[in-house]
């Protein structure tokens, strides 16, 4: 009840408040609704009104621009809006794979999202090789690289970086698996041995390639490459016997694939084990390393004419000679090279010709033209030659129709070129033992001199060895005469008996002195001088213009050119020219009151019937006492210096360590800085010779000096064979007394002053000279080892490991005897030739050249040379830091003037001590055979894959590199044929 009172008391309050507000909320609505009729009547009459206004202002039609006005902004919303929507569809597009797979679940990408939204800091570990300096510039090599090379394509097809970031990475350890192993090899024995073997076997391998073609009879096929090709592949495979590289260097698919398997074999060795398992990425890089760095690298080392600049480039600051030029231009037998050099000639005349010739360089300008007009006809006649066929034979042209100079015997003897020759001729005749002996006898007077000069300054210091000394002096003339005088000796010089025997009694009564031998000597000289079967015949042999040649003696005078503008003739006796006795100046009085004194004043250059040359003013003064001072002004050539230069040195031998005449120039020898430079010199020399000491310690000097001085014709004393001879007669005798010096330098013991001499007289005939005492003679420690042909094996082979040399004398043996063909000349020449290096190297400390070679190549193999290795490449590939472009192709004229410029530095910068040393004519035949190796590309990529194999040999050798290339070189027909030919040969 309680309950249901209250409800009822509730509801009828509730009831209670609505009727107590009825009134007022009917009042509300009433208002309500009255408001709102007065709002709808405010808007229709304020829209009416502004109707009427539109109207009245704009006319009646101002309705249907209004509609049309929306319509645009409508229609052009919507066009925007689909357009907008058309675009972001696209793209959307573009980024979505198309597939058919069924949608990606919420899940996936959502996670997606957050990894997106995650930034992930890329960290690159810089350090490759562990060097700062080589770092830093490799570092920007493979930033260009990746910039120019992945970079470019990789952003068109993603923005995601950590693609990028692998690849850096991946390169970067690559460098540091390359880098560690290169540390820790020791590259001294590659650089000092393996790569300089297989330099000289390649051209082993030219050479004899080169002699199988001039043995074909048809000229076609000497001169067509691909024959050259066919037998230099050939002689390759008989000499590596298991490998041939003709597939890989000829046909360049077979050259891909090799390059492809050989990178595939450096990725397995160098990049992490989870890249290289990935075969999309190994194959990735094994394209862009084998077909983007190593081919385009090959064919630009391999490049003929890249290897021309290349070595023009090397030797670039050794002078241009003018007669090595025009030598090249003789010899050359490549009309497209003559043509070149012709058409530049003519260009360069067309040019002088139309300067104005008005001034001071009116002679220069002419001296020019007339040089370039001399080159351009020597060009035209080369190339009518050679198109015409009637290319002759020098040396045999200059036998039958020329006039030969006469070289006499003296100078023969002493001359290591002439003697090879005159023994291959004396062999011939059956005269070789009265050579030998002569040059036996010679040998073993300086060592006996040597050692009688020795065993007196023991006496004095109270020593007492002279009976030992006395003793080997008698056991080494007694070995002399058994050799060649006795009954016994065979072959044995023929001599008058009377003098042997008194030469035995000798031998039993008195001791041995240095002049023992010389009656016998004497008579051997004459009979080899007069007998008509030796010398008078030599000079019409062969053998003789050979000879010549060598000696770079068969020049034409008119091709020679001149340093004073006077043609060089080497016709005639050398004696013929003589008009002034020396003896009778050296016996001239000469007061030591008159006082003296010279300077060249002045240099100009004279004109005379064509011939051009320079003449030196030189102002005398002369005092007397009490008398007046003389002047007068004199005038002088070159040669008339050259001349008296020789002169004072026959009678004054001790000027030689300080006296040194300018040397000759032939090419620009009329420039004017140079005429002033040789004045400079020039006058040095005379005030040299002027010098108070010097004419106190050479008195008879200012007769000399008085004669060459006077205002008057000077009478040459020498004629111009003479002045030749002085070219390469003097550097010999001058080696010769270095060599005696040394020996008397160390005087061991007789034996060891007999085999220090004997190494200047080698070993005379390899088969005569076996019975030669081991005492007196040293067996050449270059020998086969094995009965297999020493031109059929690497040139390494030939090496007697046992032998105590040094690097030097291996090095230069080898490359002399594979680049001058030294093994086809004669064994004196040989010896002579490996007893010179001998005694240079034992002068100058082989030790301490070892040395020098071993901090040379760590040098090239430090860090701050690497470094700048890396810079030079990165400035030459990236210069400014942006990819160069390709050169041009150059064209064929500059292609063959750089040959010929190529040539000529070549032939340029071989020392005159060489030529005197294995001849002219073997110095020019060995350079301009090396040079014609490096003119054919196919047999340049063979020397680069060469190289190539050599290097990962010495880095890997834990790897079976040797056997691998024998297999990637297997698909060669050549070494098929050559095994077969062997099983063939084998089962005979």
């Amino acid at each position: 009840m309680e309950n249901g009172v209250s409800v009822v008391q509730n509801r009828s309050s509730k009831d209670w408040d609505y009727a107590y507000l009825q009134p007022y909320l009917l009042w509300d609505l009433t208002g309500t609704q009255y408001c709102w009729k007065q709002t709808s009547l405010s808007i229709w009459g304020w829209s009416s009104l502004g109707v009427v206004l539109f109207l009245v202002t704009f006319g009646p039609f101002a309705i249907f621009y209004f509609v049309f006005y929306i319509l645009c902004f409508v229609g052009g919303g919507f066009v925007v809006t689909l357009l907008f929507g058309k675009t972001n569809s696209e793209k959307h597009l573009e980024k979505c794979e198309q597939s058919f797979l069924p949608a990606t679940p919420t899940g996936i990408l959502k996670t997606l999202d957050e990894l997106k939204l995650e930034v992930k800091p890329i960290k690159i570990d810089r350090r490759v090789t562990g060097s700062s300096f080589i770092d830093e510039p490799l570092q920007q090599v493979i930033q260009f690289a990746l910039r120019d090379y992945i970079q470019y394509w990789y952003y068109t097809l993603s923005e995601d970086e950590s693609f990028l970031l692998e690849i850096r990475q991946t390169v970067q350890y690559a460098l540091v698996q390359f880098s560690t192993r290169s540390k820790e090899v020791d590259w001294q024995p590659y650089f000092t041995t393996r790569l300089v073997d297989d330099f000289a076997t390649h051209l082993r391998v030219f050479r004899k390639a080169q002699e199988r073609l001039n043995e074909k009879e048809d000229p076609k096929q000497r001169d067509d490459p691909e024959e050259l090709l066919d037998s230099f592949f050939e002689a390759e495979v008989e000499m590596e016997r298991t490998l041939c590289r003709d597939v890989v260097c000829t046909t360049p698919k077979d050259e891909e694939g090799f390059l492809r398997d050989l990178c595939e074999v450096l990725l397995y060795l160098l990049l992490p084990p989870g890249d290289f398992h990935n075969r999309n990425m190994r194959y990735f890089v094994r394209e862009i390393l084998a077909r983007g760095v190593l081919l385009p690298l090959i064919n630009q080392l391999s490049d003929p004419d890249y290897i021309n600049q290349y070595v023009i480039w090397m030797i670039r600051d050794s002078s241009c000679n003018y007669e090595a030029f025009m030598n090249i231009l003789k010899l050359s037998d490549k009309p497209a090279e003559l043509e070149a050099v012709k058409d530049k000639a003519a260009e360069e005349l067309q040019y002088l010709r139309s300067l104005d010739t008005a001034g001071d360089d009116i002679n220069v300008i002419k001296n020019q033209i007339n040089s370039l007009l001399f080159v351009k006809k020597v060009c035209e006649t080369r190339i009518q030659r050679l198109r015409s066929g009637k290319e002759v034979d020098a040396l045999k042209l200059a036998a039958t129709f020329g006039k030969l100079c006469v070289i006499p015997l003296e100078h023969i003897l002493v001359h290591n070129i002439a003697l090879q020759f005159f023994m291959d001729y004396m062999q011939q005749m059956g005269g070789q033992a009265d050579l030998f002996f002569w040059l036996t006898v010679e040998g073993y007077r300086v060592t006996a001199q040597q050692q009688l000069e020795v065993m007196q300054g023991w006496q004095r210091d109270g020593k007492k060895q002279s009976s030992q000394t006395k003793g080997l002096l008698k056991a080494a003339v007694l070995g002399v005469f058994d050799q060649y005088l006795s009954e016994k000796a065979s072959p044995r010089v023929q001599v008058d008996e009377d003098l042997i025997e008194q030469l035995a009694e000798k031998l039993q009564k008195d001791d041995p002195t240095p002049e023992i031998f010389d009656d016998i000597q004497r008579k051997v000289y004459d009979m080899m001088l007069h007998e008509e079967r030796f010398y008078p015949s030599f000079r019409q042999h062969p053998l003789y213009v050979r000879m010549l040649a060598e000696l770079d003696m068969l020049k034409e005078p008119s091709l020679r050119g001149s340093d004073d503008g006077e043609g060089e003739s080497f016709n005639g006796s050398p004696t013929g020219s003589l008009n002034l006795s020396l003896d009778d100046l050296s016996n001239a009085s000469s007061d030591e009151s008159i006082q003296i004194h010279a300077f060249i004043s002045d240099t100009g250059v004279c004109n005379d019937h064509g011939k051009t040359y320079a003449l030196y003013a030189i102002t005398v003064f002369r005092k007397a006492p009490e008398s007046s001072e003389d002047t007068w002004v004199t005038y002088r050539r070159y040669s008339d210096f050259h001349d008296f230069h020789m002169r004072i040195m026959e009678q004054f031998e001790n000027l030689a360590p300080i006296l040194r005449l300018p040397g000759k120039k032939t090419f620009n020898n009329m420039d004017r800085d140079f005429l002033e430079k040789r004045k400079k010199d020039l006058n040095a020399y005379l005030q040299l010779l002027l010098n108070p000491e010097t004419m106190k310690a050479c008195p008879t000097l200012a007769g000399y000096l008085c004669d060459f001085l006077e205002n008057k014709a000077y009478s040459k004393g020498k004629g111009d064979f003479a002045r030749k001879m002085d070219t390469f007669v003097n550097p010999l005798r001058n080696s010769m007394r270095n060599v005696s010096n040394a020996v008397k330098a160390l005087p061991d013991s007789l034996a060891g002053g007999m085999t220090k001499v004997s190494d200047n007289v080698g070993k005379m005939s390899e088969r005569l000279g076996q019975d030669i005492k081991q005492s007196i003679f040293k067996v050449p420690p270059m020998m086969p080892k094995s009965d297999i042909n020493s031109e059929h094996c690497r040139v390494s082979a030939q090496l007697d490991d046992n032998v105590d040399d040094n690097i030097p004398l291996r090095v230069m043996l080898l490359l002399m005897d594979e680049v001058f063909d030294l093994k086809e000349r004669n064994q004196w020449l040989r010896r002579n030739i490996k007893n010179l290096l001998q005694q240079l190297i034992r002068a100058t400390y082989g030790d301490t050249i070892n040395r020098k070679i071993v901090d040379h190549v760590d040098f090239m193999t430090s860090p701050e040379q690497v470094a700048d290795f890396v810079k030079r490449f990165r400035d030459s590939y990236w210069p400014n830091g942006i990819l160069a472009e390709t050169p041009p192709r150059r064209d064929k004229n500059i292609r063959m003037r750089t040959r010929v410029a190529a040539k000529t530095s070549l032939l340029g910068i071989m020392p005159d001590e060489l030529k005197h040393i294995i001849g002219a004519d073997t110095t020019r035949k060995g350079i301009l055979r090396v040079f014609e190796m490096f003119q054919h590309q196919q047999l340049n990529r063979r020397l680069v894959y060469v190289f190539l194999e050599g290097l990962l040999e010495t880095m890997f050798p834990q790897c079976k590199f040797p056997e691998l290339f024998v297999k990637l070189h297997s698909s060669s027909e050549r070494t098929h044929r050559y095994s077969q030919k062997l099983r063939t040969a084998q089962k005979r």
